[in-house]
């Protein structure tokens, strides 16, 4: 039985509220390959290793001048690809790359900069692709039948981000051209550049390689329970690979496997699934969120759940992000990227605790506008609030201290209206429910480092 005083802490606090209580009643309880083909033969690794020997010496000779501060090495990188290639086994057929990569030669020939006209050129470029995605999928969706069409969206969304945050990289006060300075690279380029206004991540080329810059980064840093989380661009169908060992600092694992996303799917072995309805996130900024609970791991492309394994064969022990098409051409590009530890649901946390600490409500940069990620927490909340229609709850706002104290009270007070407006237009009773906000003044983490800053910012 939930008992009638409880807290919820994320962006937002929800305090159980009654007409009337006994004076000494404690109501501050917070949730606070090529041209051939791999069929039925069989082809030597000598063989594959020549013909990526040709395709990366090609891609040494286009770019060495434009990024000749960086040393490739070549049997490193060959026998590495070759290997991964010949063990995974997944329904692409070997990672549908060895025909990709002849495809993409053109494209490695281009030589290139970070240049505001150039990144404004790809901004129109994706403006113009993302319309085109949204009509694909609109067409796909209008033809398919009833039966057929999954109506899949964020209101299904079941995803519940960790709590504690373990590293959080929003990209502020980054400069163009310069490596990410909350990173560590293990191989290749890559750099900040603008794009649509934002800061992000680009994975420019040399088998782009980075892994998160942390203290003791060569023990396990991951916790039983974790999540990872950030946003996606791609104008390709190669992979962008998740490693859960940091490469530059760990001990490589035998019994290791990556998370494999390309535009229409995720394959993390023995698990691939496609995104519904001839979905596709190319040209697109795209949510991924990965849940790690365990043993058990869950991934998802936007609200949609594509990888779910009851029991995985190796421990994560660490991170490492990896673009091998990376290019100029073939973009790549990440932001919003946090670990967090935690992402137990609502409901088995207070049943463990008597208690439900969240981070996962999210909204739009200085502005009380909810992002959509945030429908795994606020989901959950309904449910629990369905559920146990006796409790009533009051949800309060908070924020970091950047910026004005007047301007961050109004927007904590913003904040926590529009969750409890979300929560109304989801049939909660507004009698149930009320709001406030605190702007900085009740933190819960220091404002100095991105990670405090982050659970600072809770509603």
């Amino acid at each position: 039985m939930i008992p009638s005083t409880f807290k919820i802490t994320d962006s937002i606090i929800f305090y159980p509220y009654t007409k009337s209580y006994p004076a000494d009643t404690n109501l501050a309880c917070e949730i606070s390959c090529g041209d051939c083909k791999l069929e039925n033969k069989k082809i030597s690794i000598m063989k594959i290793k020549t013909f990526f020997t040709i395709i990366i010496a090609v891609f040494f000779l286009a770019t060495v001048d434009a990024d000749c501060q960086v040393k490739i090495n070549l049997k490193k990188r060959i026998n590495r690809e070759a290997n991964r290639r010949a063990n995974e086994k997944t329904d692409k057929g070997v990672r549908k790359s060895f025909d990709e990569m002849e495809k993409g030669i053109k494209g490695l020939f281009k030589k290139g900069d970070t240049t505001a006209g150039q990144q404004g050129q790809a901004g129109n470029q994706a403006a113009a692709g993302q319309g085109q995605a949204a009509a694909n999928r609109a067409g796909a969706q209008g033809a398919a039948s009833p039966e057929e069409a999954l109506t899949l969206n964020w209101s299904k969304y079941d995803f519940v981000p960790g709590d504690k945050i373990i590293f959080e990289d929003n990209l502020i006060g980054e400069k163009n051209g310069e490596f990410p300075s909350r990173w560590d690279l293990y191989e290749g380029v890559i750099e900040i550049a603008q794009f649509g206004g934002e800061n992000i991540i680009m994975f420019r080329g040399g088998d782009p390689h980075i892994v998160p810059y942390l203290k003791n980064p060569d023990k396990d840093y991951l916790p039983e329970v974790f999540t990872i989380e950030f946003d996606l661009y791609v104008n390709n169908n190669n992979d962008f690979t998740v490693e859960f060992v940091d490469r530059k600092n760990q001990k490589f694992p035998g019994d290791y496997a990556s998370l494999n996303i390309d535009a229409t799917s995720m394959s993390l072995s023995p698990a691939s699934s496609i995104l519904p309805n001839q979905e596709s996130i190319i040209n697109e900024w795209a949510h991924i969120s990965i849940a790690y609970t365990s043993g058990k791991m869950k991934a998802y492309i936007n609200e949609t759940r594509l990888i779910n394994i009851p029991h995985l064969q190796f421990e994560p022990t660490g991170i490492g992000l990896n673009a091998y098409h990376g290019s100029d051409y073939y973009q790549f590009f990440i932001k919003n990227f946090r670990i967090a530890e935690g992402g137990v649901k609502y409901y088995d946390r207070f049943l463990q605790d008597g208690k439900i600490v969240s981070n996962g409500i999210r909204f739009d940069v200085g502005k009380a506008t909810l992002r959509p990620e945030s429908m795994g927490v606020i989901n959950e909340i309904y449910t629990m609030l369905s559920e146990h229609p006796d409790v009533n709850v009051s949800i309060e706002g908070h924020t970091d201290s950047d910026g004005d104290n007047d301007l961050n009270q109004k927007l904590s007070e913003d904040r926590a209206e529009t969750v409890m407006n979300q929560l109304i237009s989801m049939s909660i009773s507004a009698n149930r429910l009320s709001s406030k906000g605190f702007g900085e003044s009740k933190p819960v983490n220091t404002n100095a480092t991105p990670e405090g800053k982050a659970e600072n910012r809770r509603v």
